[in-house]
């Protein structure tokens, strides 16, 4: 009998009882299997960016997804050309954009100077704002061969968006790969006219990581759960 259908039968409490078990224990552990029986498989696009590359630690930063259980299904080396990274940048939206640009914001006013947005960005929209940011990232991911990967495991997409922290390294936790390995902040790049240096880029949604994967790699060069 399952789980399920044993619930269903009144005397399932009393059986459980009876067994010698612990039902504040039993229920916690039936949850924690319930949560395990419902996560997904996924796989999720990952990039190792110029400042990763240039500091040497490509090495470091996939073996920390690694070491929490996640694969490496796929990895190749790659200089990008300027059209590419628009494509791999392209936004999905206009909100996607201002909201580039509210990150900015948000950020000089925690930790920046009154003046410092309208010195460097000569506005204050942070849909204009967004845009120029757009334009220095897309020509950052240009400048030196990178490492494209992807890697699978459960929940993988929002799990791995964990690890590895906040898009801004001077906010993002300690224990995640930003929060440990960053040296930049979002104010101080904004004032060299630059985008932050934030070493990796994740997925961010479950389409969103099928539309990268499938511009990054071939169907048949990523190897993983459902390859046949």
């Amino acid at each position: 009998m399952r789980i399920s259908e044993a619930e269903n039968d009144g005397t399932y409490s009393a059986r459980v009882r009876k067994a010698g078990i612990n039902l504040k224990a039993f229920y916690s552990w039936r949850k924690k299997r319930m949560r395990c029986d419902d996560m997904a498989i996924e796989q999720t696009l990952m990039l190792i960016k110029p400042d990763a590359m240039e500091r040497n630690l490509a090495g470091e930063i996939i073996k920390r997804y690694q070491e929490k259980g996640f694969k490496v299904v796929a990895m190749k080396m790659v200089k990008v050309s300027r059209a590419f990274a628009a494509k791999h940048y392209r936004p999905s939206n206009e909100q996607w954009v201002i909201n580039l640009g509210h990150k900015t914001l948000q950020a000089v006013r925690d930790n920046g100077k009154p003046g410092d947005v309208m010195k460097v960005f000569k506005s204050e929209d942070p849909e204009v704002i967004g845009k120029k940011i757009l334009d220095w990232t897309i020509k950052n991911l240009t400048r030196v061969p990178i490492i494209a990967f992807v890697l699978e495991g459960e929940n993988a997409v929002a799990e791995i968006r964990k690890i590895t922290g906040y898009t801004d390294p001077a906010r993002s936790e300690k224990g995640t790969v930003r929060g440990d390995l960053g040296q930049d902040s979002i104010v101080q790049a904004n004032l060299e006219g630059r985008p932050v240096k934030n070493l990796v880029h994740a997925s961010g949604t479950v389409d969103e990581a099928k539309l990268e994967m499938e511009l990054w790699f071939k169907p048949k060069g990523i190897w993983g759960a459902n390859r046949n």
